[in-house]
């Protein structure tokens, strides 16, 4: 295991040897592909003029090399398991090499693969090493020409980067296609894809009015599956020139679906590789979640050809660079074409679940890293949503008008460039004129920051004192950390007239909703003029990416959920009510004691309930519990029987005490119109099962009616999976097992149909459910080496049904551990994203942490990836 070294942000050098242009054939065969590569080399000017060329590759048979025309003996060159050593190169020439590679054996899914019988590629972060000896960094930036030569039955399309310049056809039923990219490129956004495919095409013009073809790549039984992938693809392109000015700079652009796949999707130069998942949608095999998925995932790919593509990373430690900036692109996107409030709600609902947990785990890195020992395990939560907070920050601190200066800034000066965070903050703070080095510290330091306030209102000097505290708690090798700069948006409502008042800070008129800064360890923030005792609304639209600890009584948290004019702080207010109503009850569970319901929850709800809405999705939200998951990171010690109980208490409290108006709810949110993902639509539909949640909890006849004939009614995948997932999850298995039958039989054909139809067994609460994963482990439709069927099945039963994971028995702990071994030699990627949950053992009862511990032990015993190496020491550290 020694041999898994660490690679560390200090140690950054320039490339010796840089390319300034690449030339490469494939000769494709499933066991045999001839991959031959002419790098135009050129030392770089900070090199020794000695330096060797040392370029990378991994499982490769090298068959020819050559310098200038010229083959090179074999005391000349040295190849290893990771690298190919050219001792003595001339200051600028030419490589040829010839190499061996055989994609069907590929099962790790980077470099050069196959997913079935179609040819694709992987190559972010390092997978352009499987594919030939090359620098795989990204500071090496070349122009590519690629010809994919294939057999013309079985790989009639032949596509790669750029634009096409010459088709031909070849003896023994063989064709070739030559494509040309004229921007210059790091390896890792080098693309192919050679296949039986079918295309759907469209067009797009730019705002300077140049056409660009649109093309999506599908097999034949999908082309109808895409048309809101390309209708998404549409309006992000729309998007990006109005809100960044970025226009597209090439006269083609192409997505294929591809069904294995690691990620989502690759944001390949002009050639966008996606998991089938992220890309193909139809109302009968798709749900509203993954239609605003597709659409959010097209855009982010998309706004890559800027925010990555022609401005890219140095080094992988600046990898949020890219990502963090891009998210908050793709978000800023959604939260447009959708429900502003509803999309922040979803974000920080998934952060705080997620993200948080991330950074207080053994794995917990700063948005950008020190060191590491797989960059494949960095591509986190931490690096894109963490990332895209900061981001946020930033855009929030400058103005939108100021923050797009700074973005039109590092476009102009750094593109064709691979570059820092430095450099992109840099330019912000140029255009603002704003100090941002204390700022910086949220590249540098990690954890979850913690603001502690307190208010005080003075009713004979009609003030309100603000005190806001913050810290950050060590982390593994940050014992101590710095102050950073926080911004805590905030407005005052008043107790007496329920509205936002007027905010007068030194003497300034802040109008009625403001942005405070939090720069050192202690601040007091002293407001004058407040005409009535208020309640505090404080860390409005989740303006900085902390805990915000305030001791707000459930009578002042009940009444920011139906007066604070944030949304945002009005979901909040609601979800921090009922978690303090559940850490009464989670102490009556461990205690063994009668559970009572906080009636000012039930009174909060109703009122909600009572309340005309513009956005039923917002009501929703709002109206939707704390997830398991989420309550148990509040918790010191995770009692997972005691959270489970106490949120089952809570949610069929509420639907006794609120049968009737749930019942009307779900009535009059009833549509028998045509499917569409629209905002509105897709308001009704959450509005309308969220009701029958909460009706089918407590078995209601009228809602075990309503579910069947809801599954029945075929109408769209979002209510006859919902339906669905009710009865499965109920007792009722007389009605649950012919359903759950029909819906295998009728979707047999569609892999992502069966994705769902996994996930929603596998994470039943019932105890049956462990063995319902061993059961469809053996399922035809189930593939261990396809990430998409891991994370459907054990993924969703190791992270979605807590319950039944964390047994006392450690027989989940045994079977996720089983899966991690045999996948450690299949594709250590997915082993080392899987692997999550048993990682967080210290934060459960010593009998779960002695279970969880004894497995990670066993896998240590493995021989294990660089992957897994890095998680499974840091985890048991």
């Amino acid at each position: 295991m020694s041999e898994h070294q660490p690679i560390h942000l200090s140690d950054y050098r320039p490339p010796a040897y840089l390319v300034k242009h690449t030339e490469l054939t494939f000769d494709l065969d499933p066991s045999a592909t001839r991959v031959k590569a002419r790098l135009h080399l050129q030392r770089h000017p900070e090199a020794d003029a000695g330096a060797p060329l040392v370029l990378d590759g991994e499982a490769l048979e090298l068959k020819a090399i050559a310098m200038d025309g010229q083959a090179l003996e074999a005391d000349e060159y040295a190849v290893s398991e990771t690298e190919l050593t050219v001792f003595q190169v001339p200051e600028s020439f030419i490589l040829d090499t010839e190499v061996e590679i055989a994609p069907k054996d590929n099962t790790a899914l980077e470099g050069l693969y196959q997913s079935a019988s179609m040819y694709c590629t992987q190559c972010e972060a390092e997978g352009f090493r499987r594919i030939t000896f090359y620098p795989d960094r990204p500071d090496v930036m070349a122009t590519f020409a690629t010809t994919v030569i294939g057999d013309s039955g079985s790989e009639p399309v032949l596509l790669s980067n750029g634009n096409p310049v010459e088709r031909g056809e070849l003896p023994n039923g063989r064709h070739f296609a030559t494509w040309e990219d004229p921007h210059p490129k790091p390896s890792y956004l080098f693309a192919l894809v050679a296949g039986d495919l079918k295309k759907v095409e469209d067009h797009f013009t730019t705002m300077s009015g140049r056409d660009v073809t649109l093309q999506i790549w599908v097999e034949e039984e999908n082309l109808n599956k895409t048309e809101h992938a390309m209708a998404s693809l549409k309006r992000s392109m729309r998007w990006d020139e109005e809100a960044y000015g970025r226009e597209y700079d090439l006269d083609l652009f192409m997505i294929v679906a591809v069904n294995d796949f690691n990620m989502g999707a690759m944001e390949n130069k002009g050639l966008n590789i996606f998991n089938s998942a992220a890309v193909l949608t139809h109302p009968q095999t798709a749900t509203d979640a993954t239609f605003q998925r597709v659409e959010g995932i097209v855009a982010h790919e998309y706004f890559h050809n800027w925010s990555g593509n022609r401005v890219t990373c140095r080094d992988w430690f600046q990898l949020s660079l890219k990502e963090g900036f891009t998210v908050f692109r793709d978000q800023s996107f959604s939260a447009e074409v959708n429900s502003a409030p509803v999309k922040r709600i979803e974000e920080v609902s998934f952060f705080r679940t997620a993200q948080f947990a991330e950074d207080a785990g053994p794995t917990s890195h700063p948005v950008r890293p020190d060191s590491y020992i797989e960059i494949g395990n960095f591509y986190t939560l931490t690096i894109y949503e963490k990332g895209a907070e900061v981001v946020r920050m930033l855009s929030n601190l400058l103005g939108a008008e100021t923050f797009r200066k700074g973005s039109d800034l590092y476009f102009a000066r750094f593109d064709g460039q691979a570059v820092t965070i430095e450099d992109f903050v840099t330019c912000m703070a140029e255009v603002s004129g704003l100090d941002l080095s204390q700022f910086m510290r949220w590249y540098s330091q990690a954890g979850t920051p913690e603001i502690d306030a307190n208010g005080e209102y003075d009713y004979a000097n009609a003030t309100y004192r603000l005190t806001l505290r913050q810290r950050t708690p060590a982390t593994p090798g940050q014992p101590d950390k710095l102050p950073l700069h926080i911004p805590v948006r905030m407005g005052l409502v008043g107790t007496k007239s329920g509205r936002d008042l007027n905010l007068t800070l030194d003497g300034q008129d802040l109008g009625t909703d403001t942005v405070i800064h939090l720069r050192e360890e202690e601040q007091e923030f002293l407001f004058t003029d407040v005409a009535e005792a208020p309640v505090p609304s404080l860390l409005r639209g989740f303006s900085a990416p902390v805990k915000l600890f305030f001791p707000y009584s459930r009578e002042e948290l009940a009444f920011l959920l139906a007066n604070d004019s944030d949304g945002f702080n009005q979901w909040d207010a609601g979800q921090r009510l009922v978690l303090l109503a559940l850490d009464d009850l989670i102490a009556a569970h461990r205690n063994g004691v009668e559970k009572v319901m906080d009636p000012r929850v039930v009174d909060a709800f109703r009122d909600l309930l009572s309340q005309d809405t513009d956005d039923q999705a917002v009501l929703a939200e709002m109206l939707m519990l704390p997830s398991e998951a989420y309550i148990a990171e509040q918790q010191l010690l995770v009692d997972v029987d005691a959270i489970h109980a106490a949120r089952d208490f809570v949610k069929q409290s509420l639907a006794h005490e609120l049968r009737d108006e749930f019942l009307t709810l779900y009535q009059e949110n009833q549509s028998a119109g045509a499917y569409a993902p629209t905002p509105a639509q897709i308001g009704r539909r959450a509005l309308k099962n969220v009701a029958l949640s909460y009706l089918m909890s407590i078995e209601d006849p009228q809602a075990i009616t309503a579910a069947k004939q809801q599954f029945d009614a075929d109408h769209n995948m979002t209510d006859v999976r919902h339906a669905l997932t009710l009865l499965v999850h109920s007792s009722r298995g007389d009605i649950a097992d012919p359903a759950l039958k029909a819906f295998g039989t009728k979707w047999a054909h569609d892999p992502l149909v069966m994705d769902q139809w996994f996930t929603l067994q596998v994470t039943r609460p019932q105890a049956d459910a462990l063995d319902r994963v061993r059961y469809l482990m053996q399922h035809p439709a189930f593939s261990l080496k396809n990430p998409n069927k891991v994370r459907a099945l054990i993924g969703a039963f190791a992270g979605q049904n807590r319950v039944n994971f964390h047994r006392l028995d450690g027989e989940g702990y045994r079977l996720l551990a089983d899966v991690v071994i045999e996948l450690n030699r299949l594709n250590p990627e997915i082993a080392a994203r899987i692997i999550t949950p048993l990682t967080r053992w210290q934060r459960f009862d010593e009998a779960r942490q002695d279970l969880m511990k004894a497995e990670l032990e066993r896998i240590r015993q493995e021989k294990l990836s660089p992957n897994l190496y890095e998680i499974i020491e840091k985890s048991l550290a």
